[in-house]
C-alpha cells in the first residue's frame, strides 16, 4: 500500500516536471531554460528535479520520446490496412494534422529541439521517426501499386506529407480561424492532391 502510494506520488511529480519543462522550453527555448526555471514552474527546488531527472536534457528526451510514441499510436489508430489507399491516407493525414494542431506546443518542442539531444537519445528518437515515416510510406506505396496515386518519387512525397503536418506546430495558434478538425480536413484533401489521387480512388 505504501509502495503503491509512493509510486503514484513519484509518477505525479515526474508528470508535473515534464509539464513545467514543456512550458519553459516553449517560452524560452531549450538552451535558454535552466533547471531552476523548470523547478520554479513546478513549484519545487532545483534539488528535487535531480531526484527524478539527471538533467534538463533528459527531460527533453522524455518529452520527445513520449511525443513520438503518441504520434505512432495516433497513426496506427487512424489507419485501416483493409481500406483503399486514398481512404487510408485521408484518415491518417487528417488525424496527423489534428494531432499536431491540438498539441502544437508539445509538437513544436518535440520536432524543433532535436539538435539539443545527446547522441544516444537522438538515435532513439530517429528510430521512432523512421517508424512514423515507414507507416506513411507504406500507404503511399500501396496507392502507387493500386494505381490510385500518381507519384514519381515516393520518398520525397512521403517526406512532403509528413513535413506538412509537422509544420503545423510551428504556426498554429488556439485562437486562429481554423479549428484542429477543420485544419485536419484541409490537410487530408491537400494530401490527396499531393499524391495525385485519382477520382476512382477517392
Amino acid at each position: 500500500m505504501t509502495d503503491e502510494s509512493s509510486t503514484t506520488r513519484a509518477e505525479q511529480t515526474r508528470a508535473k516536471l515534464l509539464a513545467a519543462a514543456l512550458a519553459a522550453f516553449a517560452e524560452r527555448g531549450f538552451h535558454a531554460t535552466t533547471t531552476r526555471d523548470i523547478a520554479s514552474a513546478a513549484g519545487m527546488s532545483s534539488a528535487a528535479v535531480y531526484v527524478h531527472y539527471r538533467s534538463k536534457q533528459e527531460l527533453l528526451f522524455e518529452l520527445s520520446r513520449s511525443g513520438h510514441l503518441a504520434t505512432i499510436e495516433s497513426i496506427d489508430s487512424a489507419d485501416d490496412p483493409t481500406a483503399t489507399p486514398s481512404a487510408r491516407l485521408t484518415r491518417v493525414m487528417r488525424d496527423f494534422a489534428v494531432w499536431h494542431a491540438r498539441g502544437h506546443t508539445s509538437a513544436r518542442i518535440v520536432n524543433y529541439e532535436l539538435s539539443a539531444l545527446e547522441p544516444d537519445h537522438l538515435d532513439e528518437i530517429r528510430a521512432l521517426r523512421r517508424e512514423i515515416t515507414r507507416r506513411v510510406r507504406a500507404i503511399v506505396d500501396a496507392g502507387i501499386a493500386s494505381g490510385e496515386f500518381d507519384v514519381d518519387d515516393p520518398h520525397t512525397t512521403t517526406n512532403t506529407l509528413l513535413s506538412m503536418g509537422i509544420d503545423i506546430a510551428r504556426w498554429y495558434r488556439d485562437d486562429g480561424h481554423l479549428t484542429p478538425e477543420a485544419l485536419g480536413d484541409f490537410y487530408a484533401s491537400t494530401a490527396l492532391r499531393v499524391v495525385g489521387a485519382t477520382p476512382a480512388g477517392k
